[in-house]
This record gives structure tokens, sequence and C-alpha cells, in this order.
């Protein structure tokens, strides 16, 4: 080998070598600034609770500060759009839910692929939906509220915190299953429909348990059923659905962090192991019972999977309740 071939040898062995170094040596230096959080719904719903109380914990593991950034609007689809178009550095993540999963089969046009743009790291919570009405509303269990709306069609109004989210497609299974037709008065988040199904504007939602669990113990909301097929530890003397009378209802809320797709292995890996240490320690633990909530975790291959069993699972029920949005 002469000294040309021997210096184009070390050449080209040095920049194979460089690539392979980059990523770690870059992780090593991750987190060197604050990392944004995206809430794609207003601030106080479920989805911003559950934000915020993992990015206080955030922080204190990654040593920068853990920023939660509201960006409602579209079902929750803006948010995830922005970070979907993201720089893939490991400083932009969402709190995806499954809502994301719903959006995919009603928005016609969508400029993001929820599967292949954004990466999972782990499902942080699950939290049950309760179908709450205001005190006005006569009814006191599912079938006096079933008669009800069976004899106003069209009229009995209830919230939900966007078109084509999980609290839509929960309405439309209920007035499916109860024989009943609905009004639908969809808002950005569950801030402001809690503000109107406590001022009567509306008769009923469907919401999580969080944001309207302080109002059913001042008495404010009354709470008729939950709609997973288990009962919430929140709620043990409120019946589900199945037992009320329209059995086999069983639809939930979990709620996960998403990274862009390209975002190195070593962040997403370092930002796994960390949310599933905060999400199994006692304070945690505690935090999610009080306001409603399972804490899970687990890893992006068990998300990855509930997302796209989701995914499939809701294309049907859209396609059966005729949803769909621009």
């Amino acid at each position: 080998m002469n000294r040309i071939t021997r210096v184009a040898a070390a050449t080209c062995a040095l920049a194979a070598a460089i690539p392979a170094t980059i990523p770690a040596a870059w992780a090593q230096a991750w987190p060197a600034r604050p990392v944004n959080l995206i809430v794609p719904f207003p601030a106080g719903g479920t989805t911003d609770v559950l934000a915020r109380a993992l990015g206080q914990e955030l922080s204190k593991s990654l040593g920068q500060p853990v920023v939660v950034e509201n960006r409602p609007g579209a079902g929750a689809t803006l948010g995830a759009d922005h970070v979907a178009k993201a720089k893939p550095d490991g400083y932009t993540l969402l709190m995806g839910a499954v809502h994301h999963t719903i959006a995919t089969s009603v928005y016609r046009r969508l400029g993001y692929d929820f599967q292949k743009d954004l990466a999972p790291i782990t499902v942080v919570a699950v939290v049950p939906n309760v179908l709450v009405v205001n005190p006005q509303v006569p009814a006191k269990t599912v079938q006096e509220l079933l008669a009800q709306a069976r004899a106003q069609p069209g009229k009995l109004a209830y919230g939900s915190n966007g078109a084509g989210t999980g609290q839509h497609l929960i309405g439309a299974q209920f007035e499916s299953m109860g024989g009943v037709e609905l009004l639908h008065v969809p808002y950005k988040g569950s801030g402001p429909l809690t503000t109107d199904l406590l001022g009567g504007q509306i008769a009923m939602s469907f919401d999580t348990v969080t944001p309207v669990l302080p109002h059913i113990k001042a008495g404010k909301l009354r709470a008729l059923a939950v709609t997973t097929a288990r009962r919430s530890v929140a709620l043990p003397d409120v019946p589900t659905l199945d037992e009320a009378g329209l059995k086999g209802f069983d639809m939930g809320t979990w709620f996960g962090v998403l990274a862009p797709a390209s975002t190195p292995r070593e962040v997403l890996a370092r930002l796994g192991a960390d949310m599933n240490r905060i999400i199994e320690s006692p304070q945690f633990r505690r935090k999610m019972e009080e306001i409603g909530a399972e804490p899970i975790g687990g890893s992006p291959e068990q998300m990855a999977r509930q997302i796209r069993d989701d995914t499939d699972r809701f294309a049907r029920l859209v396609k059966d309740a005729k949803v769909a949005l621009d």
C-alpha cells in the first residue's frame, strides 16, 4: 500500500467513525437548555394537569426546566402537527392522547402522520371518562337520562373538548348504543367546557374524571356513570355504563409522551428511562390517584402497539358514527 492509498484509507476510516461517535457525544450533552412539552389543549384539562405533574419531576431528573406550552385547536391536531414538524433534537415533546388516534380517521386532511412522524416514548396514565350532568338536569340515572333524551331528540346538549376527540366519539357511541340523538357542542378544551357545563349552557359531558372530580365532590355536577369497563377508584360508587344498561361500553382516555420521529435513539432512551422512573415513584402515583388517573409507564413498543390498535378500533367507530371533518 503506497502513501496515497494509506492516507485515503485512513481518511475513509475516520469519516466512517465520525457518524457513529457524534450521536453518542451529542446525547451526552443533551439537554443543554429547557425542554418544551407541548400540550394540545388549553390549561386546566387532564392533558395539561398530567403534563405539568410529569414536567415538574422531569425537570429535576434532566437538570433543565421542562416548559409546558399549550397549543390548543382542531381537536388536538395543531399541537401534534407542531411537534411532528419540529427539529428532532429532543427539545420539543408532545403530551399526546387517545384523541390523536381518532383524528387520523376523523380529519380528511392532516399535515402529519401520527404513526410515522412521531416517536412514542411511554404512556403516562389512563383516565376514565365520566358522564356528568348539570344538577338542573332532572335525570338521576343513565336510564332516566336516556328517557329524557328520547323525549327531546336533538335537544340535550353535550360538550366535548373538540370535534373528533375521544369525548366526541364517546358521545357518538352513547347515542348509538342508547338509541338517542344528542346535540354535540365542541370546545377547545376541558376548561371552557367545564365552565359552560357548570353554568348550565350545556346539559352534560363525557369528560375525563380529572377536571370534573372537584365539582362532583362539591355537588356542582352529578356523575351518572363512568365509560370504562371498571369503576373509577376516584368514584367507586358511580356505576359503569355497562352496569347502567349499555352492555359492552368500554372507552377511556390514555395520555403519553412522543417526540419527532428522527429524535436520536439515545435521547429517546434517556427520556423513557427517566419518565418510567418518575411514573413508578410513590410520590407521582399518589398525585395520579388524587386526580383519578391510573399511572401506566412502559416501553415505546408497547405505546406504539396501543396507538396501532386504537387507530384501527376508532377507524371502525368513526365510520359507523359517520364522523368526518376537514
